[in-house]
C-alpha cells in the first residue's frame, strides 16, 4: 500500500507540470496565430485573400508574392531606410545612455539627483505629445523631410539612462578604487570596466531602441514628404493602400520582410537579453 502510495504522489507533480505545459502551448498558438495567417496571406493569389468561408491556404503558394513587393514600390529603399534611421538612432541612445548613466551612478557633482528626478520626470510625457513642437523645432533648422529628422529627436531618452544608472549602481565600489590604484582615470575606468560589465544591459536598451525606432510610424508620417525616397517600413507599407485597390497578399508578404531584421537581432543577442532582464530589474524580481 506504501508504495502504492508513493507511485501515486510522486504521479501528481508530472500530471500538474504536463497540464501547464499544455496550457502553455495552447497560449502560445493562440499568440502565434496572427503571425500563422500573415505568413499564409503573404503567399495566396490576390483573388483567394478573402473567401467565404475564409481559408488559412490559398489555392496555390504564391512566392511571387515576395518579388512583386519590392516591383510594386521601392520596398528595398525603406528597409535601407529603416535599417539606417534604426541603426545610427541605437548608437547614438545607447553610447548618451551609457554615459549619462555612468555620471548619473559614479560621479559626484552637485544637484545629481534633481537633475536625475527632472531628467526622469520626461518619460511621463507621451510621444504624442511632442509630435508638434518638435516639428516646429525641425521646421526651425530645415530639417524636414531628411534622415536626421527622423534620427536626432527620439535618441536621447530617459529610460536608457534609468536602466544604466541602474546597473551601475549594483556594481561594487572597489572595483573603481582598483582601477585608479592601477593609474586608471574616470574615462579610462568607464571604458575599461564599466562598459563590459553592462554588456547585457546595453543589448537591452539597444533591443529596445532599435524596435521602437523600426516600428515607429506617426514620426515619419509627419516628417517625411517624400515617401518614396525617406520613408521608413511602417510609412512604407501604408503605400500598398492607395487608389488603385489594397493589395493585401503583398501588405502581408512586406510585412513578413519587415520582420526578418528584429528576429535576426533577439536571436543573436539572445543570451545577452536573458542576462540583461535579469540585471536591470525588468524580469519582475
Amino acid at each position: 500500500m506504501s508504495g502504492g502510495g508513493t507511485r501515486t504522489t510522486g504521479a501528481a507533480p508530472r500530471v500538474r507540470h504536463a497540464i501547464g505545459y499544455l496550457i502553455l502551448c495552447l497560449i502560445a498558438l493562440a499568440f502565434m496565430a496572427p503571425l500563422i495567417y500573415m505568413v499564409a496571406t503573404s503567399l495566396k493569389p490576390e483573388s483567394d485573400t478573402f473567401t467565404t468561408p475564409p481559408t488559412l491556404w490559398g489555392s496555390a503558394l504564391r512566392w511571387q508574392n515576395y518579388t512583386d513587393v519590392f516591383s510594386y514600390l521601392p520596398f528595398a529603399r525603406f528597409i535601407l531606410n529603416g535599417v539606417l534611421v534604426a541603426a545610427v538612432g541605437t548608437a547614438i541612445n545607447v553610447t548618451v545612455a551609457a554615459l549619462s548613466g555612468y555620471a548619473f551612478s559614479r560621479l559626484r557633482w552637485r544637484g545629481r539627483n534633481v537633475v536625475f528626478l527632472l531628467f526622469l520626470a520626461t518619460l511621463m510625457i507621451p510621444q504624442d505629445v511632442l509630435v508638434i513642437p518638435m516639428y516646429v523645432m525641425m521646421q526651425d533648422l530645415g530639417w524636414v523631410d531628411t534622415v536626421q529628422a527622423l534620427i536626432i529627436p527620439w535618441a536621447f531618452t530617459a529610460l536608457g539612462a534609468f536602466l544604466l544608472r541602474q546597473f551601475f549602481l549594483t556594481v561594487p565600489q572597489e572595483l573603481d578604487d582598483a582601477a585608479r590604484v592601477d593609474g586608471a582615470g574616470t574615462v579610462r575606468t568607464f571604458l575599461s570596466v564599466m562598459v563590459p560589465l553592462a554588456r547585457p544591459t546595453l543589448a537591452v536598451l539597444a533591443v529596445f531602441t532599435f524596435i521602437s525606432y523600426w516600428n515607429s510610424f506617426l514620426w515619419p508620417l509627419v516628417i517625411v514628404n517624400d515617401v518614396n525616397a525617406r520613408a521608413t517600413i511602417p510609412l512604407g507599407l501604408q503605400a500598398f493602400f492607395g487608389q488603385q485597390g489594397n493589395e493585401w497578399s503583398l501588405v502581408m508578404a512586406a510585412s513578413v520582410i519587415s520582420m526578418l531584421p528584429t528576429v535576426i537581432i533577439l536571436v543573436l543577442l539572445q543570451k545577452h537579453l536573458v542576462r540583461g532582464i535579469v540585471t536591470s530589474g525588468l524580469g519582475g524580481r
